[in-house]
């Protein structure tokens, strides 16, 4: 009885020694890492399998678009025109429609031209007033200080005073923005200096223009150049006195890409200015 009694003693404390050990169970913080990396990549997969197609396109004739290779020829996301292997290097329709803005505005500064000297040749004061057209717009050359201006003075003369009358209603209907420029000769004169004439000259053309020929004052600018943009060198006084001149410059208000092409446009169009 008592070794019988010694099993059962010995069974029984066998059974409750189990009941106190813990086993380790570190591994399932690792296992539930692992599931939930899986479930993200899952998540991803599936978003990827629902990729807009519409979007896709877009995006793959964008990146063509910017490497030039692509066979198809419709407008993407960028702005810009989907250009064809074949078509790479060449002159595209960006080129022809700039071309064909820069010969409008070719047009519409010959038009100005043409109507300031037709009002100039009517009073007969077409002497000493030149034109040029090129990326900046339409310049009106007043040249020879001796006719428009007195004698080492900014004061306009009576023919300076009819020369801007006449252009000054074709150059308030044109409605752009207009510099006046004073240019000075490199010689010594009774004035401070010629940065101070050529400044007075070109700010009493615009307030000419202004209070006389209704140009608001919110488009129009004057500045003094000196002596530093010369047409000529000042080796004789004829060649000074040319570059004794006021312009009057009707500036284009179009895009500087497309300004850049005018003396292209003008040369096609047999009108070099």
């Amino acid at each position: 009885m008592s070794a019988s009694g010694g099993k059962g003693r010995k069974g029984r404390k066998r059974r409750g020694g189990s009941g106190d050990h813990h086993p380790d169970e570190r591994w399932m913080a690792s296992y539930m890492d692992m599931v939930t990396v899986l479930m993200c990549l899952f998540i991803v997969l599936y978003a990827m399998s629902s990729v807009d197609s519409e979007k896709f396109s877009q995006l793959k004739n964008s990146l063509a678009t910017g490497f030039g290779q692509v066979d198809v020829g419709k407008i993407d996301t960028a702005s810009g025109v989907v250009v064809r292997p074949e078509d790479v290097g060449t002159e595209g329709t960006f080129t022809n429609d700039k071309m064909a803005k820069a010969l409008a505005e070719a047009d519409k500064l010959g038009a100005l031209r043409d109507s300031m000297a037709a009002s100039l040749a009517a009073a007969g004061l077409s002497n000493n007033v030149e034109f040029v057209i090129d990326q900046r717009g339409l310049t009106v050359k007043l040249v020879g200080s001796q006719t428009f201006f007195l004698p080492d003075s900014p004061a306009l003369s009576m023919t300076a005073d009819k020369v801007l009358a006449a252009i000054s209603p074709q150059l308030a209907s044109a409605g752009l923005e207009i510099s006046v420029e004073g240019h000075a000769a490199n010689a010594i004169t009774s004035y401070p200096s010629v940065w101070e004439l050529s400044a007075d000259r070109a700010v009493g053309v615009l307030r000419n223009l202004v209070e006389r020929g209704g140009i608001p004052g919110t488009s129009i600018g004057a500045m003094g150049y000196g002596s530093s943009r010369q047409v000529n060198d000042d080796s004789t006084e004829e060649l000074r006195e040319l570059n004794r001149r006021v312009d009057i410059v009707v500036l284009s208000n179009q895009a500087e890409d497309v300004r850049a092409l005018i003396p292209e446009a003008l040369k096609s169009k047999g009108n070099i200015p």
